[in-house]
């Protein structure tokens, strides 16, 4: 079964999580800060989320300063706006089989802790 982490290594809760669930060398990890995220795997993202607006992140800082809070964003948008900027996906992003965990809310990382099991 595939497993793989997208999460940023400067996070704490991103650190804080994978060391809670166990990742250990059994999981591809990808720091998306110094490996940028390709449009094929952010289709890949989308196609197990069902929407770009899912993997979106609107706690970035960025969010705040581009002003999007003020403005309609499309699929297309978000989907752009990850690509071009590591901070909009929601992190962290674990894709286990065909099941994806995004974020860090605590019935999501209670549901990955149940799916490791």
């Amino acid at each position: 079964m595939r497993k793989k982490v997208y999460y940023l290594s400067t996070c704490n809760t991103c650190k804080r999580i994978m060391s809670e669930v166990g990742v250990d060398d059994g999981f591809e990890q990808q720091n998306i800060k110094t490996e940028k995220i390709t449009e094929e795997q952010l289709a890949e993202m989308h196609q197990l989320a069902g929407s770009y607006e899912a993997l979106f992140s609107r706690v970035s800082r960025k969010y705040k300063e581009l002003g999007l809070k003020d403005k309609t964003l499309g699929e297309d948008d978000y989907k752009q706006y990850i690509l071009d900027e590591y901070t909009f996906l929601k992190r962290p992003v674990f894709i286990i089989g065909d099941d994806i965990f995004i974020g860090n809310s605590k019935k999501n990382v209670a549901a990955l802790a149940e799916k490791l099991k």
